[in-house]
């Protein structure tokens, strides 16, 4: 049975069974709502205007209305979740767009412009029994080796199949079926496309488990494959050690190995990362160190994020024999008595880049984000951030970019 007959039967299910048979199906539904009021600009650096485009900018309102019901009774409980999405340009787009917030509209200047509206639905039908969950239609998650991007207006989404079992005491075990991708901005789905290695597929397929010796102490398997493609195996472990009060350790070693899948081309990458962090406090400093083999770069799903320590705003540090480090520091004010305002800077260094046949290529990025939410209130959830940006490069683009996002979510 095809993911698309499954899925229209479970949600037949799921929306006619709960109405005769079991109340809990509506008594543990949440409604909510969440606004997100999105600038973005980004200044292109390399050279004059007539050379390339000068800058992207746009201003835009998104609408998230989610529905997350209860399970009907019984050793097989059955739901449905739903979230109606809907996009709006309050500025920019004319020659401006293409910052990921808003459609193209390639019929206006330059092709540059943007669609002044999109809109998406997205159902997913659960089944659960005991300790493992099916779920089949639209999907949002993060493993090792796939996860959805929501770095934007609105989310991208993925169709597909996930099951998710947790039997086995400290041991979570993941599997899917993913067949398409609904870009963050885009109401439609389409094949999948592999992040700078090229090559079309309509078949991803993964499994994998996380097994918690302690809690203080996990480890990570996982294996991807997007169909004639590429193939990709994942294995990292996290280890927190708890210090003096307030102190602690935390180590985060990710290691990669990807190979062509099919009939594509040759492929070799190997990613080896990760990252040591210390909190203090409200304190935390952490240092990140990344390392591409091969002759290749790091292979993703686009509009997808990758699971690399030197991923960042902008920039993934993962082209082909490229190695970075990060440093960074985070602080929460609530410890100065401002509960909610939060405070994070990186700078992320590059060099070894394979280009042209040599490893000339450099490039560094520095992000800093402040952040607040009210804690309390009639506007209690109300957040605000700025993001920046700034990255330099003699192989790509230089950029500075300005991020201003206000949210707000609550409940029905």
């Amino acid at each position: 049975m095809s993911i698309n007959k499954a899925y229209a039967l479970a949600g037949t299910c799921a929306l006619i069974f709960p109405l005769t048979a079991s109340a809990e199906f509506l008594a543990d539904s949440k409604t909510s709502v969440e606004l997100r009021n999105f600038y973005f600009n980004r200044d292109f650096r390399n050279g004059p205007p007539t050379a390339q485009r000068d800058h992207a900018a746009e201003w835009a309102q998104g609408v998230m209305l989610r529905y997350e019901s209860g399970f009907t009774e019984g050793t097989l409980g059955l739901g449905v979740d739903a979230v109606g999405m809907l996009g709006l340009k309050l500025d920019g787009g004319d020659g401006s767009g293409g910052t990921g917030l808003l459609p193209a509209d390639l019929s206006s200047k330059n092709g540059r412009g943007s669609q002044s509206e999109y809109s998406k639905l997205e159902v997913t039908a659960k089944a659960r029994i005991s300790e493992t969950l099916l779920k089949v239609g639209s999907l949002t998650l993060r493993t090792p080796v796939v996860s959805s991007n929501d770095t934007r207006l609105l989310p991208a989404t993925f169709e597909g199949a996930l099951v998710t079992s947790k039997e086995i005491d400290q041991l979570v075990l993941q599997g899917g079926k993913l067949e398409q991708i609904k870009f963050n901005s885009s109401s439609d789905y389409q094949d999948f496309t592999g992040n700078r290695i090229g090559g079309v597929s309509d078949d991803f397929r993964f499994a994998g488990g996380t097994y918690s010796f302690t809690k203080a102490l996990s480890t990570s398997l996982y294996y991807g494959n997007l169909e004639n493609v590429y193939s990709q195996v994942f294995g990292g472990v996290v280890y927190e050690v708890p210090l003096a009060a307030q102190q602690a350790l935390k180590f985060d070693l990710r290691y990669s190995s990807s190979r062509e899948d099919g009939n594509f081309r040759r492929l070799d990458n190997r990613a080896a990362n990760g990252q040591v962090a210390y909190t203090l406090g409200a304190n935390v400093f952490t240092a990140a160190y990344q390392h591409m083999s091969g002759d290749d770069p790091f292979p993703y799903i686009a509009n997808s994020d990758p699971y690399l320590v030197n991923f960042v705003q902008i920039n993934d540090f993962a082209n082909t024999q490229e190695k970075s480090w990060q440093l960074r520091y985070d602080y929460n004010f609530a410890a100065l008595g401002v509960p909610g305002l939060t405070f994070m800077s990186r700078y992320v260094s590059g060099d070894n880049v394979l280009v042209a046949g040599n490893n000339t290529g450099k490039e560094w990025e520095r992000n800093t984000d402040i952040g607040y939410v009210i804690q309390s209130g009639s506007l209690k959830n109300l957040g605000f951030k700025v993001r920046n940006a700034t990255v330099r490069s003699n192989f790509g683009n230089d950029l500075d970019e300005t991020r201003l996002i206000v949210s707000y979510t609550f409940s029905l």
